[in-house]
């Protein structure tokens, strides 16, 4: 797991604090930063961005990515100055027509001065024109590009976009997208949300993919190779597109045994969750070495050691359940990441119980007998875990555990109303940890305060009196067998690394 200091956002915050010209009087420049704790140099303050129209061409031979950007966005402040996270070469950057200043600063900020100020509540257009070599660039010693044998790879969490296109680059500031990508023939390039053209011309081919609902920046994806592309309809008649790196040896049966299922398991959590909320599906596996599976919006990104040791639906339910939980609703800082995985998880154990693999509510008690009051596991609080426990397996099995001891405080009537009515209250927007407890408190008409700080904030074990309250079992009891390993479970604990993100590090 790569970290972060605070010193690039505080080295930014300090550069932008230096003179402002004397025609942008009363302007000032946008943060570094959008006031995330956790990374406070990612995002940028003073403006939203509402599009981005990304027009690439990439040489799969030497990694060479050349690209224009135009972004589309409205101030939210007096703005002179104003910045981008990004990492490759920029060769010009123009502001409503007009060539503007620009620098790099920082790890990865790309500070742009309009040639004139921008005044609060202004649409402006933003181009950038850039190129580079991806895997050639690192902020913070790690990268999130993924160089493979015929291509490359866009996917990493929290951060992927400031290797391939200049973003705001935090969940706060969703945009649509149009992403389109010339290769040379043969050669496939594959992005978020439904593929509205191809064309052929002088040995290249272009792919024009478009995202029509709000997505955050590091759920865009980009993906250049040699696939095999299956494509087909759910059943509730959402179009799916797949795709298999040609060199997957022999896993390739077990991912697409896994991945072909997408259809099928999205309109299964149409189930529990609501409508699905856009208008494509997928996933693809490429050629990489690294061990995560992403919840790239529309078209999880899934590693082939998914499925090193056979078929894996349980991560394809996880990563398609974050459609919903984590692309939907995104987090309102990554403090909240547990509104994303505690409940990807609990969807992994409501297949295992549809599958008759084991209950819930079997797991949730093999979960709290596997872990002894001592382990670290318990140390991790859920509900704020801090940047280097983000993404520790105790924010996944102990927040799953936090569902189903809601589900037994609230009773499944109420339990399943929230996880139905919380998508569609803040649908395409973000939402706190705090904001759900809210939520769950208007739907049952309970105080749950007790609850939430027992199971996702204490950094300790939940004691036996708090277990027995949440019906959580830590001795086997007449017919539930709560401590028997329920059949799921090696399955589920094969997706314990599904977002285990090594960087490159």
């Amino acid at each position: 797991m790569h970290r972060r200091t605070t010193t690039p956002g505080v080295l930014a915050a300090a550069s932008l604090l230096l003179a402002v010209p004397a025609s942008a009087a009363g302007h000032l420049p946008g943060a570094p930063g959008i006031g995330d704790p956790y990374y406070p140099a990612y995002g940028n303050g003073g403006y939203d961005v509402s599009h981005y129209d990304l027009r690439l061409r990439y040489r799969p031979a030497d990694d060479r990515l050349e690209g224009t950007a135009t972004l589309l966005a409205r101030t939210t402040q007096d703005l002179s100055r104003f910045n981008l996270d990004f990492l490759l070469d920029v060769g010009e950057v123009r502001v409503d027509g007009a060539k503007a200043a620009f620098r790099t600063s920082g790890e990865h900020e790309l500070e742009i001065t309009p040639s004139k100020p921008l005044a609060k509540g202004t649409s402006v257009t933003v181009v950038v024109r850039y190129s580079g070599v991806p895997s050639s660039k690192q902020a913070y010693g790690f990268t999130s590009w993924l160089r493979t044998a015929d291509g490359g790879v866009a996917a990493g969490e929290p951060e992927s976009a400031w290797w391939w296109f200049p973003s705001n680059d935090h969940p706060l500031d969703k945009a649509t997208f149009d992403v389109s990508v010339q290769v040379p023939d043969g050669t496939q390039a594959l992005s978020n949300g439904t593929l509205q053209s191809t064309s052929s011309r002088a040995g290249w081919t272009r792919y024009g993919w478009r995202s029509d609902k709000p997505q955050a920046t590091y759920l865009a994806t980009l993906a250049v190779g040699k696939f095999d592309i299956t494509t087909g309809t759910s059943q509730s008649g959402i179009p799916v597109v797949n795709a298999y790196s040609r060199d997957l040896g022999d896993v390739a049966g077990a991912a697409r045994a896994s991945v072909e299922r997408t259809g099928e398991i999205a309109d299964w959590l149409t189930g529990y969750f609501g409508p699905y909320p856009y208008n494509a599906l997928g996933g693809y596996v490429p050629d990489t070495d690294t061990g995560y599976a992403l919840e790239t919006q529309t078209r999880p990104f899934y590693s082939p050691r998914q499925f090193s040791s056979g078929s894996n639906t349980s991560v394809v339910v996880h990563e398609l359940a974050h459609q919903w939980y984590g692309d939907l609703v995104s987090v309102s800082g990554w403090k909240d990441i547990w509104v994303n995985e505690g409940f990807a998880r609990y969807a992994q154990w409501l297949w295992s119980e549809s599958e008759g693999e084991g209950t819930a509510q079997e797991i949730a008690d093999h979960v709290y007998a596997s872990h002894p009051a001592d382990d670290p596991f318990w140390t991790v609080r859920p509900g704020d875990p801090g940047p280097e426990n983000q993404f520790h397996l105790a924010v996944y099995d102990r927040g799953a555990l936090a569902l189903q001891a809601l589900r037994n405080e609230i009773g499944d009537e109420d339990f399943f109303a929230v996880l139905q009515g919380w998508p569609r209250k803040y649908a395409h927007g973000n939402a706190s940890v705090a904001d759900f407890r809210r939520y769950a408190e208007g739907i049952s008409g309970q105080r749950l305060g007790r609850l939430f700080d027992t199971w996702l904030f204490q950094p300790s074990k939940p004691g036996a009196p708090a277990a027995r309250g949440a019906d959580i079992s830590a001795r086997p009891s007449a017919g539930r067998g709560a401590t028997q390993e329920p059949k799921s479970w090696k399955k589920i604990a094969a997706t314990n690394g599904v977002h285990d993100h090594e960087h490159g590090e």
